[in-house]
Protein backbone atom coordinates (compact mmCIF):
# COMPACT_ATOMS: atom_id res chain seq x y z
CA UNK A 1 0.00 0.00 0.00
CA UNK A 2 2.52 2.48 0.94
CA UNK A 3 4.12 1.42 -2.53
CA UNK A 4 1.39 2.47 -4.29
CA UNK A 5 0.84 5.41 -2.48
CA UNK A 6 4.48 6.37 -3.04
CA UNK A 7 4.66 5.74 -6.43
CA UNK A 8 4.90 8.55 -9.47
CA UNK A 9 1.78 7.71 -11.18
CA UNK A 10 -0.59 8.57 -8.17
CA UNK A 11 1.82 11.85 -7.49
CA UNK A 12 1.33 12.69 -11.30
CA UNK A 13 -2.84 12.05 -11.03
CA UNK A 14 -3.02 14.31 -8.48
CA UNK A 15 -1.39 16.71 -9.63
CA UNK A 16 -3.58 17.08 -12.98
CA UNK A 17 -6.16 19.61 -12.51
CA UNK A 18 -7.42 20.40 -16.20
CA UNK A 19 -9.52 17.65 -16.43
CA UNK A 20 -11.14 18.74 -13.23
CA UNK A 21 -11.50 22.36 -14.40
CA UNK A 22 -13.13 21.51 -17.61
CA UNK A 23 -15.79 19.53 -15.61
CA UNK A 24 -16.46 21.82 -13.05
CA UNK A 25 -16.80 24.36 -16.06
CA UNK A 26 -18.83 22.61 -17.79
CA UNK A 27 -21.48 22.51 -15.05
CA UNK A 28 -21.27 25.70 -13.70
CA UNK A 29 -21.59 27.26 -17.27
CA UNK A 30 -25.10 27.46 -17.27
CA UNK A 31 -25.84 28.37 -13.78
CA UNK A 32 -23.52 31.17 -13.98
CA UNK A 33 -24.93 32.93 -16.76
CA UNK A 34 -28.15 32.16 -16.09
CA UNK A 35 -27.82 34.59 -12.97
CA UNK A 36 -25.75 36.69 -15.00
CA UNK A 37 -29.27 36.41 -17.70
CA UNK A 38 -31.49 36.65 -14.56
CA UNK A 39 -29.49 39.93 -13.14
CA UNK A 40 -30.06 41.33 -16.33
CA UNK A 41 -34.05 41.18 -16.84
CA UNK A 42 -34.33 41.89 -12.76
CA UNK A 43 -32.78 45.00 -13.74
CA UNK A 44 -34.74 45.60 -16.80
CA UNK A 45 -37.93 44.82 -14.25
CA UNK A 46 -36.42 47.33 -12.35
CA UNK A 47 -35.73 50.38 -14.91
CA UNK A 48 -39.49 49.59 -15.96
CA UNK A 49 -40.64 50.39 -12.65
CA UNK A 50 -39.03 52.90 -12.05
CA UNK A 51 -40.13 54.31 -15.20
CA UNK A 52 -43.50 53.59 -15.14
CA UNK A 53 -43.63 55.02 -11.44
CA UNK A 54 -42.64 58.45 -13.15
CA UNK A 55 -45.65 58.25 -15.49
CA UNK A 56 -47.99 57.16 -13.26
CA UNK A 57 -46.92 60.01 -10.97
CA UNK A 58 -47.46 62.00 -13.87
CA UNK A 59 -51.07 60.59 -14.47
CA UNK A 60 -51.81 61.70 -10.80
CA UNK A 61 -50.85 64.94 -10.66
CA UNK A 62 -52.34 65.74 -13.70
CA UNK A 63 -55.82 63.85 -12.90
CA UNK A 64 -56.69 65.17 -9.65
CA UNK A 65 -57.08 68.71 -10.26
CA UNK A 66 -59.66 67.40 -12.68
CA UNK A 67 -63.11 67.41 -10.90
CA UNK A 68 -64.79 64.88 -13.19
CA UNK A 69 -64.29 60.95 -12.99
CA UNK A 70 -64.45 60.99 -16.88
CA UNK A 71 -62.40 63.41 -17.47
CA UNK A 72 -59.90 62.16 -14.52
CA UNK A 73 -59.61 58.98 -16.95
CA UNK A 74 -59.03 60.51 -20.36
CA UNK A 75 -55.87 62.44 -18.37
CA UNK A 76 -54.31 59.12 -17.00
CA UNK A 77 -54.99 57.42 -20.43
CA UNK A 78 -53.25 60.32 -22.07
CA UNK A 79 -50.28 59.69 -19.79
CA UNK A 80 -50.41 56.20 -19.89
CA UNK A 81 -50.36 55.84 -23.46
CA UNK A 82 -46.80 55.58 -23.67
CA UNK A 83 -46.35 52.60 -20.66
CA UNK A 84 -46.40 50.14 -23.52
CA UNK A 85 -45.33 49.14 -26.93
CA UNK A 86 -48.59 47.37 -27.15
CA UNK A 87 -52.27 48.17 -26.32
CA UNK A 88 -53.07 48.70 -23.05
CA UNK A 89 -56.05 47.26 -21.16
CA UNK A 90 -56.98 49.57 -18.86
CA UNK A 91 -59.54 48.38 -16.96
CA UNK A 92 -57.29 45.10 -16.50
CA UNK A 93 -54.37 46.95 -15.24
CA UNK A 94 -55.51 50.44 -13.59
CA UNK A 95 -57.24 50.81 -10.52
CA UNK A 96 -58.29 54.25 -9.41
CA UNK A 97 -59.37 55.08 -5.89
CA UNK A 98 -61.02 58.21 -5.23
CA UNK A 99 -60.09 58.69 -0.93
CA UNK A 100 -62.25 60.64 1.76
CA UNK A 101 -59.81 63.05 1.75
CA UNK A 102 -59.88 64.30 -1.58
CA UNK A 103 -57.02 62.36 -2.57
CA UNK A 104 -56.63 59.96 -5.85
CA UNK A 105 -54.69 57.03 -5.77
CA UNK A 106 -53.44 55.03 -8.86
CA UNK A 107 -52.74 51.11 -9.05
CA UNK A 108 -50.85 50.44 -12.40
CA UNK A 109 -50.05 46.19 -12.36
CA UNK A 110 -48.18 44.68 -15.45
CA UNK A 111 -45.34 42.48 -16.52
CA UNK A 112 -41.95 42.51 -18.12
CA UNK A 113 -40.55 39.47 -19.96
CA UNK A 114 -37.71 37.87 -19.03
CA UNK A 115 -35.61 35.90 -21.97
CA UNK A 116 -33.09 34.98 -19.44
CA UNK A 117 -35.59 33.57 -16.65
CA UNK A 118 -37.32 32.23 -18.71
CA UNK A 119 -34.57 29.12 -19.65
CA UNK A 120 -35.86 28.18 -16.30
CA UNK A 121 -40.04 28.81 -16.68
CA UNK A 122 -40.29 32.03 -15.43
CA UNK A 123 -41.14 34.06 -18.45
CA UNK A 124 -42.00 37.29 -16.90
CA UNK A 125 -41.79 39.67 -13.78
CA UNK A 126 -44.39 41.40 -12.45
CA UNK A 127 -44.67 44.99 -11.52
CA UNK A 128 -46.57 46.86 -9.62
CA UNK A 129 -46.86 50.73 -9.03
CA UNK A 130 -48.71 52.93 -7.16
CA UNK A 131 -48.81 56.67 -6.63
CA UNK A 132 -51.00 58.90 -4.86
CA UNK A 133 -52.22 62.86 -5.33
CA UNK A 134 -54.22 65.40 -3.87
CA UNK A 135 -54.72 68.77 -4.65
CA UNK A 136 -54.59 71.63 -2.50
CA UNK A 137 -57.39 74.10 -2.80
CA UNK A 138 -57.87 77.61 -2.63
CA UNK A 139 -60.97 79.43 -1.15
CA UNK A 140 -61.85 82.56 -2.86
CA UNK A 141 -60.55 85.09 -1.04
CA UNK A 142 -63.10 87.66 -1.94
CA UNK A 143 -65.62 87.41 0.35
CA UNK A 144 -67.59 90.34 -1.19
CA UNK A 145 -71.31 90.20 -2.22
CA UNK A 146 -72.01 93.82 -3.16
CA UNK A 147 -69.55 96.05 -4.24
CA UNK A 148 -71.21 100.00 -4.80
CA UNK A 149 -69.01 102.06 -6.88
CA UNK A 150 -70.76 105.49 -6.96
CA UNK A 151 -69.51 108.49 -4.99
CA UNK A 152 -72.05 111.25 -5.81
CA UNK A 153 -74.06 110.99 -2.99
CA UNK A 154 -76.43 108.90 -1.15
CA UNK A 155 -75.17 105.82 -2.61
CA UNK A 156 -76.57 103.73 -0.56
CA UNK A 157 -80.05 104.29 0.82
CA UNK A 158 -81.37 102.00 2.95
CA UNK A 159 -84.81 102.42 3.82
CA UNK A 160 -87.61 100.69 6.25
CA UNK A 161 -88.05 97.32 6.28
CA UNK A 162 -85.01 96.48 4.58
CA UNK A 163 -83.21 93.20 5.90
CA UNK A 164 -79.98 92.00 4.51
CA UNK A 165 -78.40 88.94 6.31
CA UNK A 166 -75.19 87.22 5.81
CA UNK A 167 -72.71 85.99 8.09
CA UNK A 168 -70.19 85.62 5.39
CA UNK A 169 -70.43 88.42 3.16
CA UNK A 170 -68.74 92.30 2.97
CA UNK A 171 -70.59 94.97 1.42
CA UNK A 172 -68.07 97.82 -0.36
CA UNK A 173 -69.27 100.88 -0.74
CA UNK A 174 -66.86 102.58 -2.12
CA UNK A 175 -68.43 106.21 -1.87
CA UNK A 176 -66.69 109.11 -0.12
CA UNK A 177 -69.52 111.50 -0.75
CA UNK A 178 -71.41 113.77 1.97
CA UNK A 179 -73.67 111.30 2.64
CA UNK A 180 -71.60 108.03 1.59
CA UNK A 181 -75.11 106.21 2.86
CA UNK A 182 -78.27 106.17 4.96
CA UNK A 183 -80.01 104.28 6.69
CA UNK A 184 -83.29 104.85 8.18
CA UNK A 185 -85.23 103.20 11.01
CA UNK A 186 -87.17 99.68 10.91
CA UNK A 187 -84.31 97.97 8.89
CA UNK A 188 -81.17 95.45 9.69
CA UNK A 189 -77.86 95.11 7.95
CA UNK A 190 -76.22 92.33 9.75
CA UNK A 191 -73.20 91.12 7.29
CA UNK A 192 -69.50 90.01 7.93
CA UNK A 193 -68.38 93.41 6.90
CA UNK A 194 -70.04 96.79 5.72
CA UNK A 195 -67.10 98.95 4.87
CA UNK A 196 -67.27 102.25 3.84
CA UNK A 197 -65.01 104.31 1.87
CA UNK A 198 -65.89 108.02 3.13
CA UNK A 199 -66.65 109.00 6.95
CA UNK A 200 -69.71 110.97 6.71
CA UNK A 201 -73.21 108.94 6.82
CA UNK A 202 -76.92 109.61 8.36
CA UNK A 203 -78.23 106.62 10.61
CA UNK A 204 -82.01 107.38 11.57
CA UNK A 205 -82.09 104.27 13.17
CA UNK A 206 -82.05 100.23 12.42
CA UNK A 207 -79.33 98.00 13.40
CA UNK A 208 -76.05 97.79 11.24
CA UNK A 209 -73.68 95.42 12.58
CA UNK A 210 -69.86 95.30 11.60
CA UNK A 211 -69.76 98.76 9.93
CA UNK A 212 -66.60 100.20 9.17
CA UNK A 213 -66.09 103.39 8.01
CA UNK A 214 -62.87 105.17 6.19
CA UNK A 215 -61.90 101.79 5.50
CA UNK A 216 -60.84 100.70 2.08
CA UNK A 217 -63.25 98.94 -0.11
CA UNK A 218 -62.39 95.40 -2.00
CA UNK A 219 -61.87 96.65 -5.95
CA UNK A 220 -64.55 95.59 -8.33
CA UNK A 221 -63.74 92.15 -9.34
CA UNK A 222 -65.18 91.54 -12.51
CA UNK A 223 -63.76 95.16 -14.20
CA UNK A 224 -62.68 94.08 -17.58
CA UNK A 225 -62.64 90.26 -16.79
CA UNK A 226 -66.48 89.42 -18.73
CA UNK A 227 -66.70 88.88 -22.41
CA UNK A 228 -68.92 91.39 -24.58
CA UNK A 229 -70.55 89.30 -26.89
CA UNK A 230 -71.71 90.62 -30.74
CA UNK A 231 -75.25 91.76 -30.96
CA UNK A 232 -76.82 90.80 -33.87
CA UNK A 233 -79.42 93.23 -35.66
CA UNK A 234 -81.77 90.32 -36.29
CA UNK A 235 -83.92 89.78 -33.04
CA UNK A 236 -84.74 86.47 -32.09
CA UNK A 237 -87.95 87.21 -30.51
CA UNK A 238 -89.74 90.70 -30.26
CA UNK A 239 -93.16 92.65 -29.59
CA UNK A 240 -95.96 90.99 -27.22
CA UNK A 241 -96.42 87.77 -26.72
CA UNK A 242 -100.00 86.33 -25.27
CA UNK A 243 -100.56 82.63 -23.76
CA UNK A 244 -99.88 80.94 -20.60
CA UNK A 245 -96.38 79.58 -20.95
CA UNK A 246 -93.53 80.79 -22.82
CA UNK A 247 -89.91 79.56 -23.77
CA UNK A 248 -87.70 81.65 -25.33
CA UNK A 249 -84.39 80.17 -27.11
CA UNK A 250 -81.01 81.77 -27.01
CA UNK A 251 -80.79 85.12 -28.79
CA UNK A 252 -81.51 88.99 -28.90
CA UNK A 253 -84.85 89.98 -27.75
CA UNK A 254 -86.19 93.11 -28.99
CA UNK A 255 -88.57 94.80 -26.68
CA UNK A 256 -90.86 92.01 -25.65
CA UNK A 257 -93.63 92.09 -23.55
CA UNK A 258 -95.62 89.25 -21.90
CA UNK A 259 -99.09 89.63 -21.35
CA UNK A 260 -100.89 88.18 -18.56
CA UNK A 261 -99.48 86.50 -15.89
CA UNK A 262 -97.55 83.97 -18.02
CA UNK A 263 -94.53 81.31 -16.93
CA UNK A 264 -91.28 82.13 -18.75
CA UNK A 265 -88.45 80.03 -19.15
CA UNK A 266 -85.26 81.36 -20.60
CA UNK A 267 -83.28 78.06 -22.33
CA UNK A 268 -80.13 77.14 -21.44
CA UNK A 269 -77.77 80.08 -22.98
CA UNK A 270 -76.87 83.58 -23.73
CA UNK A 271 -79.61 86.00 -23.85
CA UNK A 272 -79.68 89.62 -25.15
CA UNK A 273 -81.98 91.88 -23.67
CA UNK A 274 -82.36 94.75 -26.41
CA UNK A 275 -84.39 97.83 -25.03
CA UNK A 276 -86.99 96.80 -22.62
CA UNK A 277 -88.54 93.14 -21.54
CA UNK A 278 -91.68 93.25 -19.53
CA UNK A 279 -92.90 90.61 -17.15
CA UNK A 280 -96.08 91.08 -15.70
CA UNK A 281 -97.28 90.61 -11.94
CA UNK A 282 -97.82 87.33 -10.85
CA UNK A 283 -96.02 85.53 -13.41
CA UNK A 284 -93.35 82.84 -12.90
CA UNK A 285 -89.31 83.63 -14.53
CA UNK A 286 -87.41 80.80 -14.40
CA UNK A 287 -83.87 80.98 -16.06
CA UNK A 288 -80.99 78.04 -15.35
CA UNK A 289 -78.07 77.92 -16.62
CA UNK A 290 -78.83 81.08 -18.43
CA UNK A 291 -76.95 84.73 -18.85
CA UNK A 292 -78.68 88.07 -19.40
CA UNK A 293 -76.64 90.54 -21.76
CA UNK A 294 -77.61 94.12 -21.92
CA UNK A 295 -75.93 96.04 -24.87
CA UNK A 296 -76.75 99.36 -23.18
CA UNK A 297 -78.22 101.32 -20.64
CA UNK A 298 -81.24 101.30 -22.05
CA UNK A 299 -81.93 97.29 -21.85
CA UNK A 300 -83.38 95.83 -19.04
CA UNK A 301 -85.72 93.56 -18.07
CA UNK A 302 -88.56 95.37 -16.05
CA UNK A 303 -90.55 92.99 -13.48
CA UNK A 304 -94.00 94.24 -11.95
CA UNK A 305 -93.96 92.73 -8.92
CA UNK A 306 -95.05 89.66 -7.69
CA UNK A 307 -93.25 87.52 -9.39
CA UNK A 308 -91.47 84.71 -8.92
CA UNK A 309 -87.95 84.61 -10.01
CA UNK A 310 -85.75 81.87 -10.27
CA UNK A 311 -82.08 82.56 -12.30
CA UNK A 312 -78.69 80.77 -11.94
CA UNK A 313 -75.55 81.38 -14.10
CA UNK A 314 -73.88 78.76 -16.23
CA UNK A 315 -71.35 76.68 -14.99
CA UNK A 316 -69.53 76.41 -17.94
CA UNK A 317 -68.25 78.05 -20.94
CA UNK A 318 -67.66 81.22 -21.94
CA UNK A 319 -70.21 83.25 -19.67
CA UNK A 320 -70.03 80.57 -16.53
CA UNK A 321 -70.30 81.97 -13.27
CA UNK A 322 -72.33 85.33 -15.21
CA UNK A 323 -76.02 85.73 -14.46
CA UNK A 324 -76.54 89.57 -15.87
CA UNK A 325 -74.04 92.27 -16.89
CA UNK A 326 -74.00 94.85 -19.41
CA UNK A 327 -71.77 96.56 -21.79
CA UNK A 328 -68.95 98.48 -20.48
CA UNK A 329 -66.66 98.78 -23.23
CA UNK A 330 -68.69 102.22 -24.02
CA UNK A 331 -67.33 105.54 -22.59
CA UNK A 332 -70.36 107.11 -23.82
CA UNK A 333 -72.33 104.46 -22.32
CA UNK A 334 -70.65 104.08 -18.71
CA UNK A 335 -71.18 107.96 -18.38
CA UNK A 336 -75.17 107.76 -18.61
CA UNK A 337 -75.99 105.63 -15.37
CA UNK A 338 -79.96 104.81 -15.25
CA UNK A 339 -82.29 102.84 -13.00
CA UNK A 340 -82.78 99.14 -12.65
CA UNK A 341 -85.68 97.88 -10.59
CA UNK A 342 -85.54 94.26 -9.07
CA UNK A 343 -89.19 93.59 -8.31
CA UNK A 344 -89.66 89.69 -7.09
CA UNK A 345 -92.15 89.84 -4.11
CA UNK A 346 -93.26 85.94 -4.63
CA UNK A 347 -89.52 84.86 -3.83
CA UNK A 348 -86.44 85.38 -5.83
CA UNK A 349 -83.63 82.74 -6.23
CA UNK A 350 -80.58 84.23 -7.72
CA UNK A 351 -77.13 83.00 -8.14
CA UNK A 352 -74.10 84.14 -10.31
CA UNK A 353 -72.64 87.55 -10.88
CA UNK A 354 -75.07 90.43 -11.60
CA UNK A 355 -72.34 93.28 -13.02
CA UNK A 356 -74.84 97.03 -13.44
CA UNK A 357 -72.36 99.07 -12.76
CA UNK A 358 -73.94 101.74 -14.86
CA UNK A 359 -76.84 101.24 -13.10
CA UNK A 360 -78.56 102.64 -9.82
CA UNK A 361 -80.63 99.29 -8.74
CA UNK A 362 -83.55 99.46 -6.29
CA UNK A 363 -84.17 96.47 -4.94
CA UNK A 364 -87.59 95.74 -3.62
CA UNK A 365 -87.78 91.48 -3.15
CA UNK A 366 -88.21 88.97 -0.93
CA UNK A 367 -86.75 85.38 -0.74
CA UNK A 368 -86.25 82.27 1.48
CA UNK A 369 -83.46 81.06 -0.27
CA UNK A 370 -80.14 81.86 -0.04
CA UNK A 371 -78.64 84.06 -3.41
CA UNK A 372 -75.27 83.76 -3.88
CA UNK A 373 -74.37 86.48 -5.41
CA UNK A 374 -71.50 89.02 -6.77
CA UNK A 375 -73.68 92.06 -7.73
CA UNK A 376 -71.70 95.37 -8.81
CA UNK A 377 -73.77 98.59 -9.38
CA UNK A 378 -73.36 102.21 -9.42
CA UNK A 379 -75.83 103.26 -6.65
CA UNK A 380 -78.12 101.23 -4.28
CA UNK A 381 -82.01 101.49 -2.67
CA UNK A 382 -82.74 98.73 -0.45
CA UNK A 383 -86.61 98.95 -0.02
CA UNK A 384 -88.74 96.54 1.68
CA UNK A 385 -86.87 93.34 1.35
CA UNK A 386 -85.49 90.22 3.23
CA UNK A 387 -82.13 89.07 1.58
CA UNK A 388 -80.13 86.06 2.95
CA UNK A 389 -76.79 86.34 1.27
CA UNK A 390 -73.24 84.79 0.13
CA UNK A 391 -70.66 85.19 -1.68
CA UNK A 392 -70.56 83.66 -5.10
CA UNK A 393 -67.06 82.14 -6.39
CA UNK A 394 -68.01 79.91 -9.10
CA UNK A 395 -67.47 82.70 -11.90
CA UNK A 396 -64.93 83.29 -14.71
CA UNK A 397 -63.10 86.26 -12.85
CA UNK A 398 -63.68 84.17 -9.36
CA UNK A 399 -60.02 83.02 -7.42
CA UNK A 400 -61.07 79.98 -5.94
CA UNK A 401 -59.83 76.98 -7.52
CA UNK A 402 -57.15 74.60 -7.42
CA UNK A 403 -53.65 76.27 -5.29
CA UNK A 404 -51.57 73.19 -5.84
CA UNK A 405 -50.87 69.27 -6.15
CA UNK A 406 -48.70 67.06 -4.34
CA UNK A 407 -47.72 63.27 -4.43
CA UNK A 408 -48.93 61.76 -1.01
CA UNK A 409 -46.19 59.13 0.81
Amino acid sequence: MRNILNSGFLKRYLRERGGNFGMITALLLPVLLLAAGGAIDAARAFAEKERLQALLDSAALAAVRETSEEAQIEKIKQFLANASEEEIDFEKLLKIAQNSDGSLTLDFDTEINTPFLSLVGKNSLQIAVRSTAIATKKTATNTGCIYVLGSTGQDVLINSGANVYSKACTVNVHSKASPAFIMNSGSKIDTAKFCVKGTNYIKNGGTLTNMQVGCTPDADPHAGKLPEPTVSSTCTTSGTKDGTTQSLKPGVHCDVTFNGSPTVTFQPGLHIIKGRMIINSNSTVIAEGVTFYFPDVYSEIRINGGVKFTGTAPTSGTYKGILMYEKTSDAANNANKQQYIFNGSKGEILEGIVYLPNRNVTYNSTTNQVNKISLVVNQMIVNSANWLLEPYDGGASSSAGTEGVRLVN
